[in-house]
């Protein structure tokens, strides 16, 4: 009777799985669909129009139709399937498999909305034009990135140059370079003002990604102290902020000497209340702050770390 209890729970078991894989697929869709049609919108009906232009492929392509009068979606499919190639043969399938969905849907909204007459701004205004393009663009890419894909744009060809030409240099300083070369060639055939409010829009969406990412979340920091009144840090921050602690001990490599680390996961109004406090009790003990992109477990303020879809 064991036996057979066991082998109909695997069945099951296999069922529950398959279901979850395919709930999250479909909230994977759902996300990854809004960000390309937001980041389609804005490169069709704000970019284009106002003549601006970007890093990544979309930065290669707005140069490449300086010389040639192919439509963006085109060109920008055939540079998505081009290192969509060179990534299946230099980096391995395993690493293609990542970006061939958004290889083929971002183009294909592209080509969608190249079909209707869209311009967002009502006059030509290059600086809300590159302003929206990066808000545009961050929530674009974010929504993209927490779910766990990825565009395949520069940031492959980053890990091709790694690979194969620079293995001790890291990943996100090429891509770094990647992007301000373009920017710069940009500003060559459309003028220094057109790489400047290129600039802006990389920044802007820089920051928009990492709003949209942790943004509705909580600020955490990770605060360490290293003090001799460690029973006294640990109750302040248990019983007053109402947060977890970790303890641990720790040898200084210059004295040797045995010393309490005590490690919180607060938000940064409570990591100064904690600095206070150790001041106060003890003036010679060592606190550093340490900013976290993002907490998920179970605990006072976090988010769970298997999301309800």
């Amino acid at each position: 009777m064991g036996i057979s209890k066991g082998r109909t729970g695997e069945p099951r078991l296999r069922e529950r799985f398959t279901k979850q894989a395919a709930r999250k697929f479909v909230v994977d869709m759902i996300f990854i669909s809004v960000g390309c049609a937001l980041g389609a919108f804005s490169s069709i009906a704000i970019l284009i129009p106002a003549g601006l232009s970007s890093g990544g492929i979309t930065g290669i392509v707005r140069i490449i139709q300086r010389f040639v009068a192919v439509d963006f979606s085109i060109m920008y499919y055939a540079g998505a399937l081009i290192v969509l190639m060179f990534c299946a043969i230099l980096l391995g399938f395993r690493e293609a498999r990542k970006i061939i969905l958004l290889t083929i849907l971002y183009p294909a909204f592209l080509l969608l909305f190249e079909q209707f007459p869209l311009e967002l701004l009502e006059e030509k205004d290059l600086t809300l034009a590159a302003v929206y393009c990066g808000v545009f663009g961050g929530v674009c890419n974010g929504l993209v990135f927490s779910r766990g894909y990825s565009f395949g744009g520069t940031d492959t060809i980053a890990k091709i140059i790694q690979k194969k030409c620079m293995p001790q240099v890291g990943i996100s300083k090429i891509l770094l370079g990647i992007d301000a070369v373009i920017i710069v060639a940009s500003g060559l055939f459309y003028g220094r003002n057109i790489a400047l409010y290129a600039l802006i829009t990389q920044v802007i969406a820089s920051k928009v990604i990492e709003f949209t990412m942790y943004g509705f979340e909580s600020k955490v920091v990770q605060v360490e102290v290293i003090t001799s009144k460690q029973k006294e840090v640990v109750d302040y921050i248990i019983m007053d902020l109402q947060r977890g602690v970790t303890k641990e001990q720790v040898i200084g490599g210059y004295t040797n000497a045995v010393k309490n680390k005590v490690v919180a996961l607060c938000s940064p109004r409570e990591s100064v209340l904690i600095r206070q406090f150790v001041a106060r009790i003890d003036p010679k003990a060592f606190v550093t702050v340490v900013k976290v992109e993002g907490v998920w477990g179970y605990g006072a303020g976090f988010t769970e770390l298997e999301p309800k879809e």
